[in-house]
C-alpha cells in the first residue's frame, strides 16, 4: 500500500482544519475544541461583543459550535468547565500576546504562485534567517526587497527561525506556546503569506523551522488540558510531548494537522522538524514517519513537493530511510558531525562536545559518509554514538559552518567572523559548498557580519526570566567561555543581533560576499559539483593541514585543495589525466587576498607537481567541460 492511503487510512483527521476557529462568511464562524477531559466548555466572544455560546461535545472529546453574528477580527476565550477562560490552542493569531484571547482569521489570500513548483532538494541552498533580527523593521514584509539579492547570491531556499506565537515581541521563537498562530509582531499569517508568495516569484523555496518536541512554558496553557503530555519520557524542557500515551491519538492529529496548515494554507515548501531526538514515541507508527506519510499526502493534492527535514543528535539514518526498511521517510537530516568537524579544524576549539572533534581526517571522513560517528565511541557521550548511513543519498544531509545553534549558543554570540581571520572565513564556505551535501547559510555569513547571534527573550514572568538566565549560566559552563553572557532579556541583547546588511557592499565583506556568490555559481556549473553523490568523491588528508577533495561526474572533474593552516604549505599533486584549469583561487585580489602564484593550468597527464598553498588556500581545479 503506498504510504499517502496509509494515512488516509489511519489518521483521524477532521475535515479540512476543523480544529480551531474558521471564518464561513455571511458572519458565521465554526468552533471546534478538542478537550476531552473538560465537563463543559463555550465559546467566550469578548470584542466586539461579550457573549457566551456553550459548545456540544461528541464521543471523542471533540467540542463544537456554529456561531452567527461573528466577523474576522473577533476576539474569543474558551471557557473551560464553566469557570476558566483560555486562549484556542488552535489559535490563528493572538494579537494581544499568549495570555489574551485569540482572533477569528479570515484565511483568504490571492496568491499568485500556482505555477511555482519548488527545485529538487539537490538543488536546494539554504539561508537560515531570524525574521526580528534579519531586517531593522523584524517583518515578514521587511524581508521582501532583499530576496532579489539573496536570489543573486545563489540561494535557492529560505529557512525562517520558528514563527509560532511566543512570550513579548523578541524570541528565537522555540518558545513558542501557539504553534499555528502566526508571531503577531512579525505580521501574523498574513505578512507570512506575503513573503512566501514573494519568494515563490523570487523562485525561492520556503522552509519553516517547527518545534513539535515541547512547547515554551509561558503562555503554555496546554498543559492544562491534561492530554498534551506525558510524565513517562522526560525532555531538556520538561514532559515529553503524548505522541503514544492515552489519548494520544488527539496530540497527533493535532500535529499532524498543523503540519498540513503550513503546507497547504501557509504554502511553505518544507518543515525543518527541531530536535526530534526529543520526540519520543514508541507505538508502532512513529509520529514522524505519520508526518511524512501526510507531506506525501500534500504533495499528491498540491502537484509539487513537501519535504520534511529532521534536525537530530542521533547521527540515526533510519530518520530518511524508507518505511519499508525500517525507515521513518523523511526526506533529509542536518549532519551536525560536519559542523563539528569543520568547526574544530578551524578555530581549534575542543571544549564539550567538540572534544569528540579535532583532526582534520574527521573532516575527510565526514565528506565520504554524512556521519564522523556511525556506531563509534564518542569521549564526550562516553557511549557508543551514530548509525551507518551507507545507502542513503548525500542529498539528504544538509550541512554547515555556521548555525543559529551553533553561534547562538556560544555565551558571546560569536559569528565565525569573530573567530578567524578572513582567509579562513572563505576557507569555511568553500569547504560547506565545495561538499557533496546540500549547504545551509546562516543568515549574515555571506559577507562576514561581525555582530554576534545572541540568544534574547521577552518574557513576562519574573521568576522565569531568571531562571532562563541562571540555565544560561550553567549551559555555558561546560565550555569555559570567557566572559559573562549578555542579559538574555534585555532588549539590547536582541538589538546587537540585528544584521548590518549594508556592510554585504563594502570592503572585506563585499569581497567575502563575492567570494560565496562564486563558488555557488561553481557549485551549479560543474556537474562534478552538482551532483550531489559520496560514491562519486574521494576525499584525502595528503599533508597535516591539507585536504585535497576529488568530485567527478562522467568526464567532468573537479579537484580542491584545502589549506587549514595559517602558513603556507608545499605540497606533490597528481591532479590526472586530462587539462586541469584553475577555477578559483582564494588569494586573488578579487576575493581580497594578494593575488594568485598559482599556474593557471596544471600538467596534463599524471605527472606529480609541487604546488605552494598560502595560509588557509581554497585552490579549485578541474578538467572537462562545465554544464
Amino acid at each position: 500500500m503506498h504510504r499517502s492511503s496509509q494515512y488516509l487510512r489511519g489518521s483521524n483527521l477532521m475535515n479540512d482544519y476543523a480544529l480551531g476557529a474558521h471564518y464561513l462568511g455571511g458572519h458565521q464562524c465554526a468552533f471546534a475544541l478538542w478537550a476531552p477531559l473538560l465537563k463543559q466548555a463555550a465559546v467566550h466572544l469578548v470584542a466586539p461583543e461579550d457573549r457566551l455560546v456553550t459548545m456540544s461535545r461528541d464521543e471523542q472529546g471533540y467540542w463544537r459550535a456554529t456561531v452567527s453574528g461573528v466577523e474576522p477580527g473577533a476576539c474569543y476565550f474558551y471557557r473551560w468547565d464553566g469557570e476558566t477562560d483560555r486562549p484556542d490552542p488552535v489559535s490563528f493569531c493572538q494579537p494581544q500576546g499568549v495570555h489574551g484571547p485569540s482572533q477569528v482569521v479570515d484565511q483568504a489570500f490571492a496568491w499568485t504562485d500556482a505555477q511555482w513548483r519548488s527545485p529538487a532538494l539537490e538543488q536546494w541552498v539554504m539561508y537560515e534567517l531570524h525574521v526580528g533580527a534579519f531586517t531593522p523593521e523584524g517583518t515578514f514584509d521587511a524581508i521582501i526587497p532583499r530576496l532579489p539579492e539573496l536570489r543573486a547570491l545563489g540561494v535557492t531556499a529560505v529557512e525562517l527561525m520558528p514563527v509560532a506565537q511566543f512570550p513579548g515581541e523578541r524570541n528565537w521563537g522555540y518558545d513558542g506556546v501557539f504553534p499555528w498562530a502566526v508571531q503577531h509582531s512579525y505580521g501574523g499569517v498574513a505578512g507570512l503569506k506575503r513573503l512566501v508568495d514573494a519568494c515563490h516569484r523570487e523562485g525561492l523555496a520556503v522552509i519553516l523551522d517547527v518545534v513539535y518536541n515541547h512547547l515554551g512554558p509561558e503562555g503554555n496553557y496546554l498543559w492544562g488540558l491534561g492530554t498534551y503530555f506525558t510524565a513517562s519520557y522526560r525532555t531538556p524542557w520538561g514532559d515529553a510531548v503524548n505522541y503514544d500515551g492515552p489519548y494520544s491519538a488527539g496530540v497527533r492529529e493535532y500535529v499532524i494537522g498543523n503540519a498540513r496548515y503550513w503546507f497547504e494554507t501557509c504554502h511553505c515548501d518544507a518543515l525543518r522538524l527541531d530536535a526530534v531526538h526529543a520526540i519520543y514515541d514508541f507505538g508502532a507508527r512513529h509520529i514522524l514517519q505519520a508526518l511524512a506519510e501526510m507531506a506525501a499526502v500534500c504533495s499528491q493534492r498540491l502537484g509539487h513537493s513537501c519535504y520534511l527535514i529532521a534536525e537530530s543528535d542521533l547521527n540515526d539514518p533510519r530518520l530518511v530511510r524508507a518505511p519499508a526498511i525500517g525507515g521513518y521517510g523523511l526526506d533529509a537530516q542536518w549532519s551536525d558531525d560536519f559542523h563539528h568537524a569543520l568547526h574544530t579544524v578551524l578555530t581549534g576549539e575542543r571544549y564539550g562536545y567538540y572534544q569528540d572533534f579535532g583532526a582534520l581526517e574527521q573532516l575527510a571522513q565526514v565528506y565520504r559518509r554524512p556521519f564522523v560517528y556511525a556506531w563509534d565511541y564518542s569521549p564526550h557521550r562516553q557511549r557508543w554514538h551514530g548509525g551507518d548511513p551507507s545507502g542513503c543519498p548525500a542529498w539528504r544531509f544538509v550541512v554547515c559552518s555556521q548555525n543559529h545553534d551553533q553561534v547562538g549558543n556560544r555565551a558571546l554570540g560569536e559569528r565565525l567572523a569573530g573567530l578567524l581571520p578572513f582567509p579562513a572565513l572563505k576557507l569555511a564556505a568553500a569547504a560547506v559548498l565545495l561538499s557533496p551535501y546540500v549547504p545551509l547559510l546562516f543568515m549574515g555569513e555571506e559577507y562576514g557580519e561581525p555582530r554576534p547571534f545572541l540568544y534574547f527573550v521577552s518574557h513576562g514572568d519574573s521568576a522565569l526570566i531568571e531562571a532562563v538566565r541562571e540555565g544560561r549560566k550553567q549551559e555555558f559552563a561546560a565550555f569555559h567561555s570567557a566572559g559573562e553572557a549578555p542579559d538574555p532579556q534585555a532588549e539590547t541583547t536582541f538589538t546587537a543581533s540585528k544584521l548590518q546588511w549594508e556592510l554585504r557592499q563594502t570592503g572585506s565583506h563585499g569581497q567575502l560576499h563575492a567570494f560565496y556568490r562564486e563558488l555557488l555559481r561553481l557549485r551549479r556549473a560543474w556537474p562534478a559539483l552538482a551532483c550531489l553523490d559520496n560514491a562519486s568523491l574521494a576525499a584525502t588528508v595528503i599533508a597535516p593541514a591539507v585536504l585535497e577533495v576529488r568530485r567527478w561526474c562522467d568526464a567532468n572533474r573537479v579537484v580542491a585543495w584545502l589549506n587549514f593552516a595559517a602558513e603556507p604549505v608545499t605540497v606533490v599533486v597528481a591532479p590526472g589525466v586530462g587539462a586541469w584549469g584553475k577555477q578559483l583561487d582564494a588569494t586573488d585580489a578579487e576575493w581580497g587576498g594578494d593575488g594568485s602564484k598559482l599556474p593557471m593550468q596544471l600538467a596534463d597527464g599524471t605527472l606529480s607537481t609541487l604546488l605552494a598553498l598560502p595560509p588557509y588556500a581554497v585552490a579549485v581545479y578541474a578538467t572537462g567541460v562545465p554544464a
